[in-house]
């Protein structure tokens, strides 16, 4: 503080000690006055009534979620978990990724531009890929790839399945806009026409597409005898139930 201020500061603190002092010369006066008058009953104060309750409530006990119950610290931890078991009596499909882990390039080197698919992955913010597969008979095989993607401006999973769902009315498949799934707002399965060739068996195809927060997923189920809608339903629901 410099001395101006000083200064201005001493002459305020005079005048407020002046007014003091003449406020109490008058208070009392009024006191001397005050003391030879009847006493008289003050008017009774209008306000509002601050009465407490006579009880209190108790605070309510906030719980945490159990690692079962919080989404985030499920999804976060080991991804291969959240994968649906292999059924009684499968057996290995033989696709290579014993370990529930895909490589991103691996999974880019799925579609039919490898080299532009892990471009778009990395732009969606791929994190990784756990997978599972398995065969039930002799023919029929199921694979099922959760795809993470990492928390940015963007939902990558989201992304990525509206990319793949839009692509599945452009095969030439008997219900090209897809079926939706219970328990997903945009999640969809489909079945494709059945593929003959002379000298090979039936190739029958179904998918189902959907995501849950930053996790797509993908399942593929292929036969030789006709998949019904019920298996490749209740097999995309199932998997969601874990998520």
């Amino acid at each position: 503080m410099d001395s101006t201020e000083r200064r201005r500061g001493r002459t305020a603190l005079i005048v407020a000690l002046a007014a003091v002092l003449g406020v109490a010369g008058g208070t009392a006066v009024g006191y001397g006055i005050q003391a030879q008058r009847e006493p008289t009953a003050l008017p009774a104060l209008n306000q509002v009534d601050f009465r407490l309750p006579a009880r209190l409530p108790r605070t309510q006990k906030v719980t945490p979620l159990s690692a079962s119950e919080d989404r985030r610290v499920r999804t976060d931890g080991d991804l291969r978990k959240l994968l649906l078991p292999k059924p009684a009596g499968a057996k290995s499909a033989g696709f290579g990724f014993g370990d529930g882990w895909m490589s991103v390039r691996e999974y880019a080197s799925n579609f039919d531009q490898p080299d532009s698919a892990l471009s778009y992955q990395l732009e969606l913010g791929v994190r990784r890929v756990a997978a599972t597969s398995w065969r039930v008979g002799k023919y029929r095989t199921t694979e099922i790839r959760l795809v993470q993607y990492r928390s940015t401006t963007v939902n990558g999973a989201r992304e990525h399945i509206d990319d793949q769902q839009g692509y599945m009315p452009g095969e030439d498949m008997a219900r090209s806009e897809g079926e939706p799934l219970s328990g997903s707002a945009d999640g969809r399965y489909y079945l494709f026409p059945v593929e003959k060739e002379p000298g090979y068996l039936d190739l029958y195809e179904a998918r189902a597409y959907a995501h849950r927060g930053d996790i797509a997923i993908e399942i593929f189920v292929h036969d030789t005898k006709k998949i019904s809608a019920k298996d490749i339903k209740s097999l995309a629901e199932r998997q969601l139930g874990r998520l």
